[in-house]
């Protein structure tokens, strides 16, 4: 017998135990005479061996050798080809040239069950008629099953992972007991034996034969779609000329995945029909964007394909994932709005949204940008299509035009006012969101002030007042005629001598000066400063959210253009109403009854009563109640621009995530970590424009529709490393959440609390910390000389008002860079400890 394997390799001990219980010579060919021809057939002929093993990639060039060079080789009784899948192509050739004189076996073994486990050995004529050779029927001593993640049995023809039972299974591995549990489990259709579950896949076929397939290690994800590439190498090994196909997943330049192709064949085979074959006979996700011919594929020193030193493809890389031209008009719309939301030069129809950083509420300003120029999109359909391609055929449009007509009278209170209300906060009128914007240049006064006409006209909510009556406060929309609009103070800070200062404190004057009822909720200040202009924008936080201030932002860029550029009666012209806050908050209070609402019950029943009484109270350093906003201190923690460009467009390639799938899992970690609690409660915030009430579109409407709800995250799924159990199980528990959560607020505020005593259901949950990732804002300043101004903006909620929460964490992404900030009280927690809380989440 020959010994061709590396002594590390097992063959090696499979070629002792063939040799000595035969009674055999093992002849043992140094390592450098393996891979040249002639010196192999050297040891063949001059020690007549009779039987020898190795891998496809060493015997199929020799044996070629051998037959070109018409070399003696009668000596020689069986050839088993093993270790590596062999193609139906070279198997056909060996048995045609030597099967009448030599017995031709292909192989299937792995070390965990004693190296040999199955054996193919049909006539030609049973041969597949392209692909790789099956890996046969098992030996005496194993069985074989096809099995799903499961472990149930899979179909004939069914894709599944091979796993060995038999006499021949190992133990396990020494002293790993994690991964011995993991690869060796109970057979369930033995009792008392082991399976090892190779990580291989295999298909049944209908004679009895195992076709494999290939590692399961060798599945990928491209473009959100899960791809064996043992199939694509099958396919390439049927298009005529083919000998050898290896495809790999590689990256561009832009971090987006591709699939590349390596082939080896004959002389007159050309790339460019084999690419025409995958094209025809593979969806389009599965043909490699690159296809390479070699002479030979590379070996590992036992004679496998070795993978990692397949070389990097030259030239221009025309991967799935990169630029194909928008041939269409919709596909040409559609590619115009993704890079002006995205930020990047240009989108091709195989894009895929979320890996080029889109999340939940960069979908919302596309579906509003695509309103203006006509075309009307189910969120859920971009969701479930993230390319140009695969969207544009479902863009719609016959959709309504939203009414024009100003908004005004009575509006419902939304579940997320209610819970503003309900807290009874002190200063309830000191309650703002605000943003200070900078331009180099100087504000022209009079075009500012007709932009911001235009703005508070346009956005009906903008003009909402709030009264106090004896059942609460209500809510009432003005019209343009009824009351300011607004308020505009300019204030000239040049030749002061500390501008910062001073323009703190007259933000905190301007900020602390609104009046529910009295209104106006919109202020604005206009500092002249001895670098340029401040534009502070101070609004309740009652009438506004962080979509609303994408939707503000970008109409007073375009409002203020116009302005500047037009004539003083020139009309600034904004893009259409979508349905106002009043009628949306009116359809809710309607949608809050409906049975579909019943259906949410038992849901949030199982957070409110199994859930959140596991969950322990955060460890506090001092026993103090809610600590006041005056008392409170932030700790920021800050991602780097390249780490936050990971976790934009790659990090959630690896488990088919979204933005706060990741966070929250890191969150849950740190909080673990940190406190030693399994299970934490968090109140998480969306953006609360889910499609829930049929025909009214919000997408650039005003107001505050936020939704919040409890969420429980068990961070101790990840300790011991074992960060990927955490993320599935989190992923998987937050796309369980009905309708992305807004049932919560919605049945709590708005629902006949007679359905909720009926069903002995109370939603009074009150989570320790509040979790809100605001998304990107890097975009909204492009294309405008607006950008953030590097001056506070004062005091935008009153110092004593009560925290909501322990811990408020917000996350946003600006210049690049994530940033999360964690508000705690001071009487509550020492700064160590927040500090050390803010360590864990940087590094989880």
């Amino acid at each position: 017998l020959l010994q061709l394997a590396s002594f590390s390799f097992d063959v090696f001990v499979g070629d002792i135990a063939r040799a000595f219980y035969n009674g055999g010579t093992m002849v043992i060919c140094p390592k450098d005479d393996r891979i040249d021809p002639s010196r192999l057939y050297g040891w063949i002929h001059d020690y007549q061996i009779t039987v020898f093993e190795s891998t496809p990639a060493l015997i199929v060039p020799f044996m070629q050798h051998v037959h070109e060079q018409g070399l003696d080789m009668s000596s020689l009784e069986l050839l088993i080809t093993s270790s590596d899948s062999c193609s139906v192509t070279d198997y056909r050739v060996l048995q045609e040239r030597f099967g009448a004189d030599v017995r031709i076996m292909n192989s299937y073994g792995v070390t965990e069950a004693a190296i040999d486990s199955s054996f193919y050995d049909e006539e030609l004529s049973k041969l597949p008629s392209s692909g790789n050779v099956p890996i046969g029927q098992a030996w005496l001593n194993a069985r074989f099953y096809i099995l799903d993640s499961q472990l149930n049995p899979v179909p004939i023809g069914v894709l599944g992972e091979l796993c060995i039972g038999g006499a021949g299974v190992a133990r396990g591995y020494l002293n790993r007991a994690g991964l011995t549990a993991e690869k060796f489990v109970a057979n369930p259709y033995v009792p008392g034996e082991r399976l090892y579950r190779t990580g291989d896949l295999a298909r049944w076929m209908p004679d009895g034969n195992v076709d494999f397939i290939g590692r399961m290690d060798y599945q990928v994800k491209i473009r959100g779609y899960r791809i064996e590439l043992g199939e694509i190498e099958t396919a390439i090994q049927r298009v005529p000329g083919v000998r050898q196909a290896i495809v790999i997943d590689r990256t561009d330049e832009r971090g987006h995945k591709y699939l590349c192709g390596y082939i080896t064949g004959e002389t007159e085979l050309r790339i460019e029909e084999v690419q025409a074959e995958l094209e025809a006979a593979l969806p389009a996700h599965m043909v490699p964007a690159r296809l390479m011919r070699l002479e030979t594929l590379p070996l590992t020193p036992n004679g496998k394909i070795d993978r990692k030193a397949l070389p990097e493809p030259e030239g221009s890389i025309h991967t799935g994932a990169a630029y194909v031209a928008p041939r269409t008009a919709v596909e040409q719309v559609l590619a115009s709005v993704w890079a002006g939301v995205l930020g990047v030069e240009t989108v091709g129809t195989q894009d895929n949204f979320f890996e080029l950083g889109g999340d939940s509420i960069k979908a919302l300003q596309v579906s509003s940008r695509l309103l203006q120029a006509g075309y009307r999109l189910d969120m859920k359909d971009l969701f479930s299509n993230p390319t140009v391609a695969s969207l544009s055929p479902l863009l719609r449009t016959d959709g309504k035009m939203a009414s024009q007509e100003e908004a005004v009278g009575k509006v419902d209170l939304t579940p997320i006012q209610r819970w503003f209300f309900e807290q009874q906060p002190a200063d309830l009128h000191h309650s703002n969101q605000a943003m200070m914007l900078y331009r180099a240049g100087r504000f022209d006064i009079e075009a500012l002030r007709r932009t911001m006409d235009r703005i508070v006209q346009h956005h009906d909510a903008l003009r909402t007042v709030f009264h106090e009556t004896e059942q609460g406060y209500a809510a009432w929309n003005r019209s343009v005629e009824e009351g300011e609009l607004y308020t505009l103070d300019i204030v000239d800070f040049r030749g002061i001598e500390d501008e910062s200062v001073a323009i703190e404190a007259k933000a905190s004057e301007i900020q602390a000066s609104i009046h529910l009822s009295e209104g106006p909720l919109v202020k604005l200040g206009l500092f002249h400063c001895a670098e340029g202009d401040h534009l502070l924008i101070v609004i309740h936080h009652l009438v506004v959210d962080g979509v609303s201030w994408r939707i503000l932002l970008e109409d007073l860029a375009s409002g203020y253009e116009q302005a500047v550029a037009g004539k003083t009666g020139t009309t600034i012209r904004l893009p259409h109403k979508t349905d106002s806050f009043q009628v949306w908050a009116k359809q809710l209070s309607a949608y809050a009854n409906r049975a579909t609402m019943g259906r949410e019950l038992a849901y949030w029943q199982h957070i409110e009563q199994a859930e959140a009484s596991l969950v322990k109270p955060l460890p506090k350093d001092y026993a103090n109640d809610n600590a006041r906003l005056g008392d409170s201190e932030v700790v920021t923690v800050r991602w780097t621009k390249q780490e936050t460009e990971q976790l934009l467009k790659q990090a959630h390639r690896a488990y088919n995530t979204e933005m706060n799938d990741l966070l929250l899992a890191a969150l849950g970690k740190a909080v673990y970590d940190w406190s030693g609690s399994e299970r934490v409660l968090v109140n998480l915030e969306g953006h609360g424009r889910e499609a829930v009430v049929p025909d009214v579109d919000i997408t650039r409407t005003v107001g505050w529709f936020t939704s919040q709800f409890p969420v429980v995250l068990d961070g101790s799924l990840g300790q011991g490393g074992n960060t990927a159990r955490l993320i599935k199980r989190i992923k998987e528990g937050l796309r369980h959440i009905p309708q992305k959560g807004i049932g919560y607020g919605i049945l709590r505020y708005l629902s006949d609390m007679n359905v909720l005593e009926k069903a002995g259901v109370q939603l009074k949950t009150q989570p320790e910390i509040s979790f809100n990732y605001l998304g990107q804002f890097d975009q909204d300043y492009k294309g405008n000389d607006l950008v953030p101004s590097s001056y506070s903006i004062g005091v935008p909620v009153s110092t004593n008002a009560a925290m909501d929460f322990a811990l408020d964490i917000n996350g946003l992404i600006e210049d690049g860079e994530l940033m999360f900030t964690i508000r705690y009280g001071t009487t509550q927690f020492r700064h160590e400890t927040i500090a050390r809380l803010g360590e864990l989440l940087a590094s989880g």
